[in-house]
């Protein structure tokens, strides 16, 4: 790597990093001013600001790629406006040289940004919601009004409570036969994580289903076998897009071996695998706007030009995610669109500064 290629490198990132800071700020201003609304009892501004230290990786994570354009347009335009492109160019440096650099540069923001949003962002995510709960004395009301609803082979479960990672409150159990008759409904009143695919439940009131008869029955304890683990249930405290892969990896496996629909998480897997490709979209597109651009352009006119890229980029992602989702379409395919449609408008504008 070559001097001037190093220089670029260094004040991509630099831009960048001062961009994803305001962005980062601006963004947990509103959601100050959102978790204001529910300040009052045990959740007061020691815990709010607790929360929002814990879900800026999260932020952090789903900011880096308008980040870097931001960052690569103001950086990349100030060097076009103080004739530095050009004096680069005049010692031998490529439009391809200059690019090269930029994807540099992006390569190192996409590494960070991996390793924060698989590693960091989930676990301080789930973190910031059982601080929130905590902080307000409430349980967690899973997913609905009517709990959390999960399906192992012919078995039906429903939980109401999830008391920590460990611990499930208020569980109830429906088993049907093979001809989808109910066999047996059970519920207990807690249920804890024994690890190695065992929960302990306790306070357990249970009914043995027949045409003949019904039989009711009670126990302080019993051992229940069941692939649904801890990490399952995070889903419900945290938006499947803010799950790690290896997260939604194995939910998505569940849902498939109990014959469940797994779209949305499958989509929310491959959005994940996409998310470091639309970080080195965003940085090529930034290129062409401002090597064909004439020198002059006021710093505010570029970041309204980012601003709009984004913008436009995000809207465009979630119309095709809706679509995808409605019409039960490809998820790798839905994944991909947005992101290799906006690669060929890049493609296509460097193309024609080249000529």
């Amino acid at each position: 790597m070559n001097v001037l290629t190093r220089y670029i490198v260094r004040e991509i990132l630099k831009g960048s990093f001062i961009a994803l800071l305001l962005l980062l700020t601006l963004f947990n201003l509103f959601t100050f001013s959102d978790e204001l609304k529910d300040l009052g009892g045990g959740y007061g501004l020691k815990q709010i600001f607790y929360y929002l230290a814990l879900t800026s990786p999260n932020v952090f994570y789903e900011l880096v790629p308008s980040s870097a354009l931001l960052g690569s347009l103001f950086i990349l335009g100030a060097m076009g406006n103080n004739r530095e492109l050009i004096a680069m160019r005049a010692a031998g440096l490529s439009v391809f040289g200059i690019i090269k650099a930029v994807m540099v540069a992006g390569a190192i923001l996409v590494i960070i940004s991996i390793l924060i949003g698989e590693f960091v962002a989930p676990v301080t995510e789930r973190m910031a919601q059982m601080v929130r709960v905590a902080a307000q004395n409430k349980q967690v009301l899973v997913d609905a009004k009517y709990g959390l609803w999960l399906r192992e082979k012919n078995k039906f479960i429903n939980v109401r409570q999830i008391v920590n990672d460990d611990n499930l409150a208020d569980i109830s159990i429906y088993e049907i036969d093979d001809q989808q008759h109910l066999h047996q409904a059970m519920h207990a009143d807690q249920a804890v994580f024994l690890g190695n695919h065992e929960w302990n439940m306790k306070n357990i009131k249970k009914s043995d289903i027949s045409i003949e008869q019904m039989h009711a029955s009670a126990e302080n304890e019993q051992l229940w076998k069941s692939s649904i683990a801890p990490n399952l249930l995070k889903i419900v405290v945290v938006n499947p897009n803010n799950l790690s892969l290896v997260d939604l990896a194995g939910y998505i496996d569940f849902l498939k071996k109990n014959h469940q629909k797994s779209h949305l998480f499958e989509q929310a897997f491959w959005g994940r695998i996409v998310n470091p490709l639309v970080t080195f979209v965003m940085l090529l597109l930034s290129a062409p706007f401002v090597i064909g651009v004439k020198r002059g352009v006021s710093v505010g006119a570029r970041m309204m030009l980012g601003i709009i890229i984004g913008m436009g980029f995000n809207i465009f992602d979630k119309i095709v995610g809706h679509l995808g989702l409605i019409y039960d379409l490809n998820p790798p395919l839905i994944a991909f669109i947005p992101s290799l449609s906006v690669l060929a408008l890049a493609i296509f504008a460097l193309r024609l500064v080249r000529e």
